[in-house]
């Protein structure tokens, strides 16, 4: 990739880099034509611009560039916009099929953000400025919203009342709850009850189990069947809900026909090995923030970042060291750096990630309060360099 600099682009007191051309009416006297001329020329005479390594890593170059200092030279295409690919990691095992990523910053990403970026093939990081119950409750919308075999549907016992079933649509969001015994995941399924079975109920205090469809009219699949054959199943059977349950009938697990749609409409969404959509969530790095990584890895977070403007501190170190430790699989970003001392302190610590920048957004104040940063540019490539 070459560049060329913007800043050198707009002074106008630089003299013209064409010779002057005799003018001449004369077809004898017109120059040969330019196609002539190019191939004439040596290919590394056609080479203009900068390299990134010539503008970062020249000798005497004590300046530090930002992305407006900067603008990539065209080149020749020879591909159409539909062999483009962007697929990149955000860690070292989270790889995303379009490289957004939200920011960890207060009340930027909740759990609606974060489905609507994993959709789209980013990731969304559920923010720190909540309590812990709260920021797990993001979190497991989040991974509950679209899977394949949903391992922890919200059941309900037969003996609620239907009152207490519109109250628990409008806090969860879902429609349809499997009956069972005990209203728990894993107890003997009863029955099914969606909003095609209460439209036309009429007395709220009524119990679900009067009007809920019988495990004796309803699709089931067994136990170990496999994604493939259970879409299949759901599909041919012009279902909303396909309960997963065992020889004893205990269920087992729960599939959406929603969720086939959405796949359909997604294509590229981020999602893990069990087909749920991907997210991150922001800690601090106070000791009490501990307690709040464990719950995050029980509710199904797929990454931590840890939250700093200035990531190369004996506090983050430790958290960093800590969560490894006790979560050898949890992916950890680590940040924010600009150089690349900082970067490998990080890196050895062990973190599967890291922020980059340091006072270059809109409304930040780090430059100006602690009169330390960097250029964006040159902070992402030197850190990049080393990484």
């Amino acid at each position: 990739r070459r560049f060329g600099d913007r800043r050198a682009a707009h002074d106008h007191r630089r003299p013209a880099a064409m010779s002057p051309q005799p003018r001449s009416r004369s077809p004898r006297h017109h120059a040969p034509p330019v196609v002539d001329k190019i191939a004439a020329v040596d290919k590394d005479d056609l080479v203009d611009g900068h390299s990134a390594q010539d503008i970062f890593e020249s000798g005497g170059n004590s300046v530090g560039y930002t992305y407006d200092d900067l603008i990539c030279l065209p080149g020749h295409i020879a591909f159409g916009v539909h062999e483009v690919a962007v697929h990149g990691n955000f860690t070292k095992t989270i790889r995303l099929k379009t490289p957004i990523v939200s920011t960890p910053m207060d009340t930027v990403t909740e759990a609606k953000m974060a489905i609507a970026i994993a959709l789209e093939g980013g990731i969304g990081v559920i923010h720190t400025n909540l309590t812990v119950d709260e920021q797990v409750r993001e979190v497991m919308q989040v991974k509950r919203y679209e899977s394949g075999f949903i391992m922890d549907p919200v059941c309900i016992p037969p003996t609620m009342r239907l009152s207490d079933l519109d109250q628990l649509r409008q806090s969860s969001g879902f429609s349809g709850f499997p009956v069972t015994e005990d209203g728990k995941m894993g107890s003997r399924l009863l029955g099914l009850v969606t909003k095609r079975d209460t439209d036309f109920a009429t007395d709220p205090s009524a119990p679900v189990s009067t009007i809920m469809t019988r495990l004796e009219k309803m699709v089931v699949v067994q136990e170990g069947v496999d994604l493939v054959s259970a879409n299949k199943i759901l599909k041919e059977s012009k279902k909303g809900k396909l309960p997963v349950v065992s020889k004893q009938n205990r269920l087992v697990a729960l599939m959406s026909r929603a969720d086939l749609q959405k796949n359909a409409e997604y294509p590229l969404a981020t999602k893990d090995e069990r087909k749920r959509l991907m997210v991150a969530a922001a800690v601090g790095t106070r000791p009490s923030d501990k307690d709040r990584v464990r719950a995050l890895v029980a509710a199904g977070v797929d990454a931590v970042i840890v939250d700093s403007s200035q990531g190369d501190s004996v506090f983050q170190h430790e958290m960093v060291r800590w969560m490894k430790q006790e979560f050898p699989d949890l992916q950890v970003v680590g940040g924010n750096v600009v150089t690349k001392r900082q970067a490998k302190h990080l890196i050895d610590c062990g973190v599967d990630g890291l922020r980059v920048g340091m006072g270059i957004g809109s409304i930040c104040t780090t430059q100006e309060v602690c009169a330390c940063g960097r250029a964006q540019a040159s902070a992402v490539y030197n850190v990049a360099k080393y990484a």
